[in-house]
């Protein structure tokens, strides 16, 4: 590709897109952590004639400005495969039907990371949906959807009836997928549950009164009516297990087992013992062995889908986060065009479109505030409750809600590129990884199921051979219960569902969290560090005190200061004039203005002389300040910027400006610190600012005057004392420390820099925010362990008890119906436990 070719469009394809003035954006694959892209970027760096690289973590792409007489494109892309990734990756998410347990996980991932081209597989069972990333110049849709449909599976979807319906009723492809499974297998349990009831009333005749006179043991009644009820009893393995056969089948077919495999063996050796007791009675040695478990096989099957159902119905209420965050995007705006007024579908908003927001209406993209002021309330987006004032030329973000005035604004971003779609993005990416936990339990179920079926064959032996008589009934019962209790779907169900609810939790208080992993680490923090600017204290100057000296009053002071600084571009002037300006100060203009280098600022205002600069200015001048001293130092001392005002001759007294604490900052250090956490500040400052800042706040531990550079050795340092570290910052310069740590937290107002190499993204900007992740990370890994316990627990407890461990103390021996109605709910208990979470508050401040 040459570099004067047309631009080509970099979506979802992964393809390559380059502009004519030699900037071009490669998709990369292959990264998986904040380690990755440092080292992408050194070795494009590392090619002469490569001006600037940015990798970011987040789109996995590289922009490059290049000079095309040294570099061709073809350079770029060996130097990043060199650098140990591919260059021209996509990623796509494709639902996949009837997964049900971790074999089918572990089956899917194996079929396709084994597949040429395909450079990542996460299977998500929550979602019933695999992420993937690959290179299209290897495999195309086709191989992909051959990979999965190899490991047993088919890629899903509703059919086109069923999608247009969707699409016209406005509901989300997933959701109406997932309702109509739901609906499918309730209409399953039903037929099986009315074929139940005779199956059950009639295979007990001996205990019902009335039956037990006109079917007695032996009679060709008998044998009648459990021929019918044989007959009535296979279209409901046919229809409603036809999940669990066409599972086995494919399973079969590749040589491997899963959760239908277990219930199709199950219940189809229940349903064939019976038909030889029915069809050849005269094979078995004495009458009372010619039972039959038609009740056995139906319940069975009735119990097991009515535990897929509730498990697809309460799985959709894990998801609920990303449903309301797609809920929150407005439907239609208001657009100025050839200076008409038009209503469009969001979707036709274009980039520079001057948009119109009324009182009580959504903003519908992000944009930039051109013409009025309002009341924004961002709640659903930063978690903030308080609405925030917007005038002209602030940024405006998409999905909020306009509380009061009327104004236009200029639309910078729309679609795919919005803050809302960008924040889904992000949910969902999270919510399809896996922690390191989930790792572990992968690698177990795998195993699970050829493991119950060895057990079951092995008890079926044991007891055929010694145990009581009728010992092929026992046996028969037992290899049924086994095969039957054994619940791999709880297992598989147990990790992901409380990462999908503990991530969608996060996003809807303004905290998102990248990945399983970083879930897992933050709950682990033992020491955070706090970068001082921006994080800590508001990240700019702001007027703090006013002190007058002799007979001058504090107004007049700081109106005359003002007034001196109006239109200055230095931060500390800026800061005086927006302290008068909230006062509602008047400001005069200034005549016969000088600044003087390294003393200050002097002109008139109102006929008087104004000077406004420091001691040595003041000195200069001739004018005593030795009543302004002590509060001098005073204030310096606690860090703050205090400057002397000289009018006519005479102090007039202090303006003092600071870098002020956020107002939540001392409030979020000490819940940190509450939670067991050492919070330690690091800046740049000089050590007396620090300290200052620190007593503020509360925190004990200082390091102060930290050059950019060795702010991640710092990090590095409190990693070698056995810390698990933490790291929030929101700066250019923290991003080092941020991937160094053991994990980061970016300020949602700062550099884009710093949030990509963070692992925690906090929208609102506030510390308040780490401890509602850190309360949301225990509480998620609790949960996770809670339902890892439950589901370890059912199947360490219930597979013993159904091979008959209790028979020989206490003659007990666990029915397949029991079994089939416990193994049914352990994964709806599971996916219950999980949906808790959704009820979790994290800790407000206290105003």
């Amino acid at each position: 590709m040459h570099n004067t070719s047309p631009p080509v469009k970099n979506g979802d394809s992964g393809q390559i897109s380059q502009s004519r003035n030699s900037q071009i954006t490669i998709a990369i694959g292959g990264m998986t952590c904040r380690h990755c892209p440092p080292n992408a970027q050194r070795a494009l760096q590392d090619i002469a004639g490569v001006q600037s690289v940015h990798v970011s973590l987040a789109s996995k792409t590289a922009s490059i400005d290049y000079d095309p007489l040294r570099v061709v494109v073809t350079d770029l892309l060996k130097a990043i495969r060199s650098a140990g990734f591919s260059a021209g990756t996509a990623t796509t998410r494709l639902p996949i039907k009837n997964m049900h347990c971790a074999s089918c996980v572990a089956a899917i991932e194996s079929a396709l990371q084994s597949t040429p081209g395909v450079l990542a597989a996460r299977v998500n069972l929550v979602t019933s949906s695999v992420d993937l990333e690959y290179e299209p110049s290897q495999v195309d849709f086709s191989g992909i959807r051959k990979a999965i449909q190899s490991s047993g599976y088919v890629i899903g979807g509703l059919s086109a009836a069923d999608a247009g319906t969707a699409v016209e009723e406005n509901i989300d492809p997933e959701e109406a997928a997932q309702d109509q499974e739901y609906r499918t297998l309730m209409a399953k349990f039903w037929f099986a549950a009315v074929v139940s009831v005779p199956a059950v009333l009639f295979m007990y005749p001996d205990i019902i009164p009335g039956l037990n006179e006109w079917m007695p043991m032996g009679s060709d009644n008998r044998r009648l009516v459990w021929g019918a009820i044989g007959v009535i009893s296979l279209p409901v393995l046919v229809w409603s297990g036809s999940q669990f056969y066409s599972g086995m089948w494919q399973a079969l077919k590749h040589r491997a087992a899963n959760m239908h495999t277990l219930i199709a063996t199950g219940i189809t050796a229940a349903y064939l013992y019976s038909a030889t007791a029915i069809l050849f009675p005269e094979w078995f040695p004495s009458e009372a062995l010619a039972e039959v478990f038609w009740d056995v096989a139906v319940v069975v099957v009735a119990l097991v889908v009515l535990g897929m159902a509730l498990e697809v119905k309460a799985k959709g209420r894990t998801s609920q986060a990303i449903k309301k965050l797609m809920n929150l995007q407005a439907r239609t705006a208001r657009v100025v065009r050839d200076g008409k007024e038009l209503d469009l579908p969001v979707e036709e908003v274009v980039t520079g479109d001057i948009v119109i927001v009324r009182p009580g209406e959504k903003i519908p993209v992000d944009g930039k505030l051109i013409e009025g002021s309002s009341a924004i309330d961002e709640s659903m987006i930063t978690g903030e409750s308080m609405p925030v004032d917007k005038r002209e030329g602030d940024e405006v973000i998409g999905a909020t809600l306009n509380k009061t005035g009327s104004f236009k604004f200029r639309a910078t971003k729309v679609g795919k590129d919005t803050a809302l779609a960008s924040i889904i993005r992000m949910v969902k990416d999270a919510q399809g990884s896996k922690a390191p936990i989930q790792r572990m339990v992968d690698l177990v179920s795998g195993y699970f199921v050829p493991t119950v079926m060895i057990l079951a064959i092995l008890a079926f032996v044991v007891w055929y051979l010694v145990g009581p008589e009728p010992r092929i009934i026992y046996a028969i019962i037992v290899l049924v219960t086994t095969l039957i209790i054994a619940c791999p779907c709880a297992l598989g169900l147990a990790t992901p569902t409380s990462l999908t609810v503990g991530i969608g939790k996060g996003a809807e208080n303004g905290v998102l969290i990248r990945s399983g992993d970083a879930l897992q680490t933050a709950e682990k923090i033992s020491a955070l560090i706090l970068d001082k600017t921006g994080t800590i204290t508001r990240g700019e100057p702001a007027l703090t005190d006013v002190i007058t000296a002799g007979n001058f009053e504090e107004e007049e002071v700081l109106r005359l200061a003002a007034s001196l600084e109006r239109g200055s571009e230095h931060p500390l002037g800026e800061a005086i004039v927006r302290g008068a300006e909230s006062k509602k100060l008047n400001l005069a203009d200034a005549a016969e203005f000088a600044a003087i280098p390294g003393h200050g600022v002097s002109g008139n205002i109102d006929g008087k002389r104004v000077l406004l600069g420091n001691a040595k200015m003041m000195r200069d001048k001739e004018i005593s300040i030795d009543m302004l001293t002590k509060d001098w130092e005073r204030l310096a001392g606690e860090g703050k910027s205090p400057m002397y005002v000289g009018v006519d001759g005479k102090a007039a007294g202090l303006i003092v400006v600071a870098d002020t604490v956020k107002p939540d900052s001392k409030q979020a250090i000490g819940l940190l610190q509450t939670m067991g956490i050492e919070v330690i500040m690091l800046t740049g400052d000089n050590q007396r600012t620090a300290d200052s800042i620190a007593r503020q706040v509360g925190v004990d531990r200082v390091l102060a005057e930290v050059l950019p550079d060795d702010k991640a050795h710092e990090v590095q340092k409190l990693q070698l004392e056995g810390k698990t570290v933490g790291m929030v910052g929101d700066g250019i310069n923290d991003a080092p420390a941020l991937a160094q740590a053991d994990i980061g937290f970016a300020i949602g107002a700062g550099a884009d820099v710093a949030i990509e190499a963070s692992d925690v993204t906090l929208i609102k900007g506030s510390l308040i925010g780490v401890v509602t992740a850190i309360e949301i990370s225990r509480a998620t890994m609790r949960n996770v362990r809670q339902n890892l316990v439950g589901a370890f627990g059912y199947n360490s407890l219930g597979i013993p008890i159904a091979m008959g461990a209790l028979y020989p103390f206490f003659g007990l021996l666990l029915s397949p119906i029991i079994a089939a109605a416990t193994m049914a709910f352990s994964s709806v208990t599971v996916v219950t436990n999980a949906n808790r979470l959704r009820f979790f508050q994290p800790r407000r401040v206290v105003k």
